[in-house]
């Protein structure tokens, strides 16, 4: 996909934020339950029962609650997997529950099994890497023939406010300044956010599930947004030809809160 030349940059120098991200999860690692119905969004389209008895691999897997709900349904087994040092701490903590469940110091460029896994996913994670096509690469060879991997990606559709008025900040200041700035920073513009979500706006699906998340979680979101160096939208149509550059087929992709990508594939058999 097309992108600016200090974007294209800031690839080549930073390679992803997950010394940024490892701050963020390190602050905001409860557990709420309004993170399932999210999960439940964000791997659309599978079911609670589709996960029972399947081993799967987290890739990025921040404080380890997008492997915590799949492991509730029944899973077998999991890796989950992720580069900073906060953020596998809290990982473990989440995941200690289950004893089924590995939490891994790896990269998702490094992942070295292979034909395992009877799903890979990948959520929020794809978009804020230096070379997106490698990790999708790791997670087809991850999967058994036949597998499923699914990555959820930040849409470019109605998210054009996002791209062109958020976006440059992000890039150019709040990407590039301390963390604890960044986190104070983020308390105005949420204040505004909570503030502009109080009317309800008819046909904005995410706008309606964010109106009832409580402030702090609605904070997190917010300073999320504002951190990594990296932070691509995709176009339906970019989001496909990722999966059909890995080689995948049965190619869906699903417009999860009409305003990001759930796209799944399946490795051939």
């Amino acid at each position: 996909m097309s992108r600016t030349t200090s974007e294209e940059s800031d690839d080549r120098i930073a390679g992803g934020s997950p010394e940024r991200f490892g701050f963020s999860w390190d602050t905001y690692s409860e557990l709420l339950p309004v993170h399932e119905e999210q999960f439940r969004l964000w791997t659309t389209p599978l079911q609670p029962q589709d996960w029972h008895g399947k081993q799967f691999l987290d890739a990025g897997c921040g404080m380890g609650r997008n492997s915590f709900w799949p492991l509730s349904y029944g899973a077998a087994a999991c890796v989950s997997i992720d580069v900073n040092k906060r953020t596998l701490e809290r990982a473990r903590q989440t995941l200690a529950p289950f004893p089924q469940a590995e939490v891994r110091n790896l990269s998702i460029y490094d992942i070295p099994e292979a034909d395992m896994f009877d799903v890979a996913f990948s959520i929020g994670v794809v978009h804020h890497l230096a070379d997106p096509d490698a990790a999708l690469a790791k997670l087809k060879q991850a999967v058994k023939p036949g597998g499923l991997v699914l990555v959820w990606l930040y849409g470019a559709e109605n998210n054009g406010w996002i791209i062109w008025v958020f976006n440059p900040f992000r890039r150019v200041l709040f990407s590039r300044l301390p963390l604890g700035v960044v986190h104070f920073l983020s308390l105005p513009l949420t204040c505004i956010l909570w503030l502009a979500l109080r009317p309800r706006i008819p046909g904005r699906p995410y706008l309606d599930l964010i109106r009832g998340f409580g402030f702090r979680h609605l904070r997190a979101i917010v300073f999320d947004h504002m951190i990594p160096r990296i932070a691509r939208y995709y176009t339906k149509a970019e989001a496909i030809d990722l999966f059909t550059r890995a080689g995948l087929t049965n190619i869906q992709a699903h417009w999860t809160n009409e305003m990001s990508w759930t796209v799944t594939g399946r490795k051939p058999l």
